[in-house]
């Protein structure tokens, strides 16, 4: 019985250990904010081969607001090399996104100025606390009957 008893308590520890840490990561992902900066990896190219030869890729960069009702400004939307040299602001005044709303952003396959290490940096603001916008690029690119796809998420940064 008493074995019964501590094998019950071990798993209902347990459960509680992992539903806390589901609860932290949930509230980790729905931090509120009045704005910040995103940095989102890009890649203009990627090498490929034994020659390490580029292999050219389009970038889409989609902003979403995830908050249902209130709306974020993006300040700005700056694009990068791999050397961090600034290579276009997309923006040339703060744009409004409402509420669940989306934009999207894009570098053209043959512009292979950014490189391997390109990035955008984005800054938004909001005038209340808003649950964090979501920023993926998705880069595609093809050549002959070769093709390649992938995404990455941005990473919201300290101001």
């Amino acid at each position: 019985m008493a074995k019964r008893f501590v094998g019950a308590c071990s798993l209902i520890l347990a459960l509680c250990l992992a539903l806390s840490l589901r609860m932290a990561q949930a509230a980790e992902g729905t931090a509120l904010s009045q704005g910040g900066s995103i940095f989102v990896p890009v890649y203009s190219h990627i090498l490929i081969g034994d020659n390490a030869r580029p292999f050219l890729l389009a970038v889409t960069l989609c902003l979403r607001n995830t908050s249902p009702s209130d709306e974020i400004t993006l300040v700005s939307v700056d694009y990068y090399d791999s050397q961090g040299q600034l290579l276009k602001k997309h923006l040339d005044a703060p744009q409004t996104i409402r509420g669940l709303g989306s934009v999207s952003f894009a570098v053209a396959e043959s512009d292979k100025q950014g490189g391997t290490g390109a990035k955008f940096i984005v800054r938004w603001r909001s005038s209340k606390p808003v649950s964090q916008p979501l920023a993926e690029a998705v880069m595609i690119g093809t050549s002959g009957q070769q093709g390649i796809s992938f995404a990455s998420r941005g990473q919201h940064q300290p101001d």
